[in-house]
């Protein structure tokens, strides 16, 4: 399920427990198209207010009330706004493409692979496609996978957490370091 917070000062809204379809209908695809969202009887512009989405378990009646809904969210589920709206900006045809391409990853890494070894399986699989798109699959399925817990990260000291994923994923170098001290993805 799906939580997310528009906040334009001085005003928040929260709203709990969206499907997926809900929350690109309702928020995601209207904000990066630069429109305004409209959420009781309000209106949130991309411009001004700032929205900020989790992904994790559904919340009860219990959990929310009081406002507690908020604080909830933060401990049990995880912030995933860059994916979501990356995912919007592409389009819903594109949903298939990453999804088959995270297959494929996930059975490739069923031994450590590096990230030069995912960018090749993207030409591999669309040898047509410009280099840019390519690495932009790559990337995407690679980020997807390892925040819904389908990839392990490791690097020549051992596990790489969470909380330093992004500068090892944003890293050129990463995706063209094929050498014994590569950053390397296993599927768990």
């Amino acid at each position: 399920m799906f939580h997310l917070e528009l906040r334009q000062f001085p005003h928040v809204a929260r709203v709990f427990n969206l499907t997926r379809d809900e929350l690109d209908e309702r928020f995601a695809r209207p904000w990066v198209s630069g429109a305004a969202v409209e959420h009781e009887d309000r209106r949130w512009s991309p411009e001004r207010a700032r929205l900020t989405i989790f992904e994790g378990p559904e919340l009860r009646p219990e959990e929310i009330g009081m406002g507690r809904g908020w604080a909830t969210v933060g401990k049990t589920s995880r912030e995933v706004t860059e994916t979501v709206l990356a995912q919007a900006q592409r389009g819903p045809d594109s949903r298939p493409i990453v999804e088959a391409f995270k297959e494929r990853l996930m059975a490739a890494a069923s031994t450590p692979v590096t990230f030069a070894e995912v960018a090749e399986l993207a030409v591999a699989e669309y040898p047509l496609w410009r280099a840019s798109e390519r690495l932009a699959l790559a990337e995407q399925a690679v980020w997807e996978l390892l925040h819904q817990g389908g990839l392990a990260m490791s690097g020549p000291n051992g596990s790489i957490e969470a909380g330093r994923w992004q500068p090892v994923v944003i890293s050129w170098s990463t995706w063209t370091d094929d050498g014994p001290d590569a950053p390397t993805l296993l599927a768990r």
